[in-house]
């Protein structure tokens, strides 16, 4: 039975030793960072920008679904939608992917294309003179034969 823990200790090692699960990880720890943020900017930049036109609180923005939406007894009377949360909501996911496309995305594309196309010019390269170097060999012998036959000849005459 000891035996068994150990092969499952050792496996559980080796996940947590595995490449993906540490890349996992800092993720995790940058995006709570990134979060927090984004979270920053939205209120202090956007919700400002929209107070502008009305209350800088985007939770404050709803309607009435159903009912008068007043407090009564410190419970709303009839269905309020929510809208301006939902509002906020898309507006710190759009900043963060946006953010997120711009800053990472896009540059490590390009740099993998850069990259792509590097590594398939050195490859195309590589050919070439994998090809001049055949060219060559091809040549010599093409000369050893014809030196071959000529020496053949001259002995015939």
């Amino acid at each position: 039975m000891s035996e068994k823990k150990v092969s499952v200790l050792e496996g559980f090692k080796a996940f947590l030793m595995r490449g993906n699960v540490i890349d996992l990880a800092v993720a995790v720890v940058i995006g709570a960072a990134f979060t927090q943020i984004v979270n920053a900017v939205v209120k202090g930049v956007i919700n400002p920008l929209v107070g502008a036109f009305g209350t800088k609180n985007l939770d404050s923005y709803s309607s009435c679904l159903k009912g008068t939406c007043r407090e009564v007894n410190g419970e709303i009377d009839g269905i309020k939608i929510m809208w301006g949360s939902v509002l906020g909501a898309t507006l710190t996911f759009l900043i963060t992917a946006a953010v997120v496309y711009f800053l990472m995305v896009l540059p490590m594309s390009k740099y993998l294309a850069r990259k792509a196309e590097r590594d398939a010019a050195k490859e195309g390269a590589k050919e070439i003179v994998e090809l001049s170097e055949l060219e060559v060999l091809k040549e010599i012998r093409d000369a050893v034969v014809a030196q071959s036959q000529r020496g053949s000849g001259h002995d015939r005459a």
